[in-house]
């Protein structure tokens, strides 16, 4: 399933910026981690906010927290980088910095 919000507007469900030519899908709860097909909605994002959550969160992580946009803010490190990418053009693409696990 996918953000109604996001895909009406073609706008990245973490960042809020308008999508590019360059759009992946993020499984707010990976796949592994799901238990039923349900569990598998899915949200566009810009390639480099995709890279930010995984550098951020670990699947374990990210299969607690769920489609809970929130809960992946309040991670300062995610939260400077959404603050940073905001005026970024939507194809902007950088090398994604992570905290170490």
């Amino acid at each position: 399933m996918v953000d109604d919000d996001a895909a009406l507007n073609d706008a990245c469900w973490l960042c809020g910026r308008p999508l590019g030519a360059q759009v992946e899908w993020h499984h707010p709860v990976p796949k592994a981690k799901a238990k039923a097909k349900s569990g598998r909605d899915r949200q566009m994002v810009h390639p480099i906010c995709h890279e930010a959550i995984h550098a951020h969160f670990s699947n374990s992580q990210l299969g607690r927290m769920g489609a809970d946009k929130t809960a992946l803010l309040a991670e300062p490190g995610l939260e400077a980088f959404v603050t940073w990418v905001a005026g970024k053009p939507p194809d902007f693409h950088a090398p994604t910095k992570g905290k170490k696990r």
